[in-house]
């Protein structure tokens, strides 16, 4: 007998197709994140731009297979720890410069006593700039996106690999993007609309 544990997931798509939606792009659901690597590589290739992937895990490699460019989070992110740093020096300065204390003659400000101060400024104002930039850079929160729409959808947390191609990619035509997906061996292949 036979157990397949995504036969309710192959019967009916995630959510109803639009009767006169525009069309969104091209999906395909690989078997493996090998056959899905190459055919990023492929697509990449054939001059493809606008590709997307999903999977279940992180697939080493893939996003230079998707002709991603590196991030810029890290700017953002020392941008932030620089602007804690220079918040924190600031704010004791400021705060011995308004409220002045003689102790035994030391100088009025010390930087030394406060370099706790600007380490946990430094790091409490990278960590808030990463958190925040990855959310804007990720577009998030998207409470819906067309790919939902594809019947195979829900298996990108278990065991599908999915690849799509925006229809605004220049590139994009839906007959030769859906030979081209075929031909790479993907498996449902199918159009979407947003």
């Amino acid at each position: 007998m036979a157990d397949s544990s995504h036969d309710a997931h192959e019967d009916k798509p995630v959510l109803p197709e639009p009767e006169n939606g525009d069309v969104w792009g091209m999906m395909g659901m690989f078997d493996t994140p090998a056959d899905l690597y190459h055919a990023c590589e492929e697509l990449r290739d054939a001059g493809y731009k606008g590709l997307d992937a999903m999977t279940p895990f992180p697939v080493h490699g893939l996003e230079k297979a998707l002709g991603l460019s590196p991030t810029r989070l890290p700017f953002f992110v020392l941008a932030g720890g620089a602007t804690g740093l220079t918040g924190g020096v600031l704010l004791t300065w400021y705060c011995n410069w308004d409220y002045p204390l003689n102790i035994a003659g030391k100088v009025p400000f010390s930087w030394q006593v406060y370099i706790p101060i600007y380490f946990e400024l430094t790091v409490l104002f990278s960590a808030l700039t990463c958190f925040f930039v990855t959310w804007g850079l990720c577009k998030l929160p998207t409470f819906f996106h067309p790919t939902m729409r594809h019947k195979s959808f829900p298996r990108s947390t278990d065991d599908g690999f999915f690849v799509t191609i925006d229809a605004t990619d220049p590139k994009y035509d839906a007959d030769d993007t859906r030979r081209l997906l075929e031909k790479l061996g993907a498996k449902e292949v199918q159009e979407v609309h947003s």
